[in-house]
């Protein structure tokens, strides 16, 4: 009996075949990895394509199914963007103020902007920017032109249900394409790639960072409305065209007479320099240039009358 000697591979060709699967291996999952994008979007439209075909060979078996899929959307909520205007003219303004911002805050809503001034005539102005939830803008504004009388309403509603769909749907799509970069980076192994990758990562970030404020611009201007409300003083009522009376009289004579007094003493306090100047001008007259004047002699007594001779008396 012969016996047939077993063929046996050394250990070192058998290490090497291993070694050599592994890097076999580990060069199908590079190339897999770099053309994961093309492949799927090869694969996509042929997985679609079968769906199709699928869904129409069994037409009849679909039955439900098909009906759900042909159903109508659900309709979206509305967005809508309110803005209103108020001219109310009042008796005190600080006293309506205090009632609005009472109102408003009430309501659930916020005291925005206030500007306070006076006219000509003194009379106090306000305007006030309120925020008040969309729930209760009818019940504000109607409470608001109770406080005194309306001069001006005007009101605007802007539908930006179209904008805030697209800006949801440009959020969504902006963070799958920033999840995408960022896969990309962690499998990257080159450093032009990263930095080429680090930089597309930034510029999307950035735009999704609008979007987010965008989105919330929209939101605060939808859910809260805005009402702007100017308050006025009115005016102060003339008073009648009676016939005056005594007082009436009476009043007016002192009116005229404390004028009067109110004129001289303009008139005098106008005078007052002139009159201190002349007497300052006297009294240096009197006091210095008089005295050094030379005095004129006395003149001779009169000579006696004729035919008298002196001492002849009886």
């Amino acid at each position: 009996m012969r016996t047939t000697p077993s063929t046996r591979r050394p250990l070192p060709a058998v290490a090497a075949v291993l070694l050599a699967a592994a890097l076999a291996l580990t060069g199908c999952s590079s190339g897999g990895d770099s053309g994961a994008d093309s492949a799927a979007k090869g694969v996509a439209p042929t997985a679609a394509d079968d769906g199709r075909g699928a869904a129409g060979g069994d037409g009849h078996a679909a039955g439900p199914g098909a009906e759900a899929a042909t159903a109508p959307p659900k309709a979206t909520a509305t967005h809508i963007i309110r803005t209103a205007s108020l001219t109310v003219q009042v008796e005190d303004v600080p006293k309506a103020l205090d009632q609005a911002r009472t109102t408003v805050e009430n309501a659930g809503g916020y005291v925005g902007d206030e500007d306070t001034s006076r006219d000509g005539d003194g009379r106090e102005r306000t305007r006030l920017e309120l925020r008040v939830p969309v729930d209760a803008y009818q019940d504000v504004l109607d409470d608001l032109e109770g406080a005194g009388k309306l001069l001006h309403r005007g009101a605007k509603a802007q539908d930006v249900t179209e904008q805030v769909v697209d800006t949801e749907s440009r959020i969504k799509s902006q963070r799958a394409s920033v999840a995408r970069v960022r896969e990309l980076m962690d499998r990257a192994t080159k450093l032009s790639d990263v930095v080429t990758l680090e930089g597309e990562l930034s510029s999307r970030q950035t735009e999704l960072e609008a979007l987010l404020a965008q989105q919330a611009s929209l939101k605060d201007r939808t859910s809260l409305a805005t009402i702007t409300l100017s308050l006025s003083e009115a005016p102060v009522d003339a008073a009648g065209d009676d016939d005056p009376g005594f007082l009436d009289a009476l009043a007016g004579g002192w009116d005229a007479f404390v004028t009067m007094l109110r004129w001289l003493a303009v008139a005098l306090g106008a005078a007052l320099p002139f009159a201190a100047v002349a007497v300052l001008l006297l009294l240096v007259w009197l006091r210095v240039v008089r005295p050094r004047l030379p005095r004129r002699p006395a003149p001779a007594a009169a000579p006696a009358a004729r035919g008298e001779e002196p001492g002849a008396r009886d």
